[in-house]
């Protein structure tokens, strides 16, 4: 008789902060959090991303924190 074991994602190095700011309100425009500008696919298991997946994301959020800034202003 074999057991299913559910696996889980393995948390990954903590050494890449989450940029979340707890304003957790999403722009129904863009989809991006008026707070952290990450997407809902981008803030989920952000501890179980790979590094260069959360790099990536970083990268895109000054981007995205200006083009929410010139449309709220």
């Amino acid at each position: 008789m074999s057991l299913d074991i559910i696996s889980f994602v393995e948390p990954q190095p903590s050494d890449i902060a989450s940029p979340c700011v707890n304003v957790c309100t999403m722009d129904k425009t863009s989809g991006w959090c008026l707070g952290c500008a990450r997407t809902i696919r981008e803030i989920s298991n952000w501890s179980a991303k790979p590094p260069e997946e959360r790099r990536m994301i970083l990268t895109a959020l000054p981007a995205r924190k200006a083009a929410l800034a010139a449309r709220q202003g």
